[in-house]
């Protein structure tokens, strides 16, 4: 294990419950929706669980299973919408994440971001953040033909940042990450800070480590 973690020369994070927490705003999106559509709120603690699965993962949540596809597209993209009027008014960096940040940097270690996030609302919220200019890469889930858990955005980073993949480790919050990590041929660790729901079993995943708070990112690095 300890010459797996040496040979990492870079870092992938995955935005929503890894890199940043953006559920205050997606909750908030999501009630925005409801409120519209006649519908009570969920309370914020059944919300955040779920925002690492995206718009359909939340309108799901919300409106239940039996939505037809066209109902399920119109709902998420008046969803999105709540959603980019809101991006970054309650997000930030997960605690500890500047440190880890900033460590990297002092290792000359770069790192990227890969997240299922379109493009046009990726991009605004990582200028808001502060990151464009530090982020050796950014991959969005639509810079590429295919989306985790396919490995092409993995690949398609380590490739962005010139580093081999089975130099790279990705840290994500969801198995759909560690799927795609493993594919890839990275080191994966999932980070159990971010937006996991009580039966879901990241220890089973697959990956090669787990981390409660930012800082052991850099623990399991040393």
């Amino acid at each position: 294990m300890a010459d797996s973690r040496n040979s990492v020369r870079a870092v992938l994070f995955d935005l929503d419950g890894t890199l940043a927490d953006t559920a205050p705003d997606m909750a908030g999106a999501l009630a925005a929706l409801c409120e519209e559509r006649q519908l009570e709120p969920l309370p914020y603690a059944q919300v955040r669980p779920v925002v690492s699965h995206g718009s359909r993962g939340l309108v799901r949540l919300s409106f239940g299973d039996s939505l037809t596809d066209d109902e399920m597209t119109v709902l998420c993209e008046r969803f999105l919408v709540h959603y980019q009027h809101r991006l970054a008014e309650q997000t930030s960096l997960f605690e500890g994440m500047h440190t880890v940040l900033e460590a990297l940097e002092v290792r000359s270690m770069p790192w990227g971001i890969v997240t299922n996030k379109p493009g046009w609302l990726t991009e605004p919220l990582i200028r808001t953040l502060g990151l464009e200019s530090l982020s050796g890469c950014v991959i969005s889930g639509d810079t590429v033909s295919q989306r985790k858990p396919d490995p092409l955005p993995l690949t398609h980073a380590a490739e962005a940042l010139r580093i081999e993949p089975k130099d790279c480790l990705y840290v994500g919050d969801a198995e759909r990450d560690i799927v795609a990590g493993n594919a890839a041929g990275m080191k994966t660790l999932v980070a159990l800070y971010g937006y996991i729901d009580g039966h879901e079993q990241p220890e089973h995943w697959g990956a090669d480590g787990t981390v409660k708070t930012p800082e052991e990112i850099l623990e399991w690095l040393n």
